[in-house]
């Protein structure tokens, strides 16, 4: 799938565009996503993922454990 977050699901939503004269027409605020290779070192293996930036702050502060064991409590991945 393209342009959703593979450890959130964090994916495009829609908004609206305002112009001055305060039109609106509908747009897409899309995620920040990063292409990252992640060492697991349960599988001994690097795998690259498409991931937020949101997500990379999370992973540098609470470590990737933290994070895969509460995305797998969220049901988002087996983990």
């Amino acid at each position: 799938m393209a342009k959703v977050c593979e450890l959130t699901g964090k994916g495009p939503v829609s908004g609206n565009r305002v112009s001055h004269a305060n039109n609106k027409t509908k747009r897409r605020f899309l995620p920040n996503l990063q292409k990252k290779r992640i060492y697991l070192p349960e599988q001994d293996a690097w795998v690259e993922i498409k991931l937020s930036t949101s997500v990379l702050r999370t992973i540098d502060k609470k470590g990737l454990d933290a994070v895969l064991k509460d995305a797998a409590a969220k049901g988002l991945i087996v983990y």
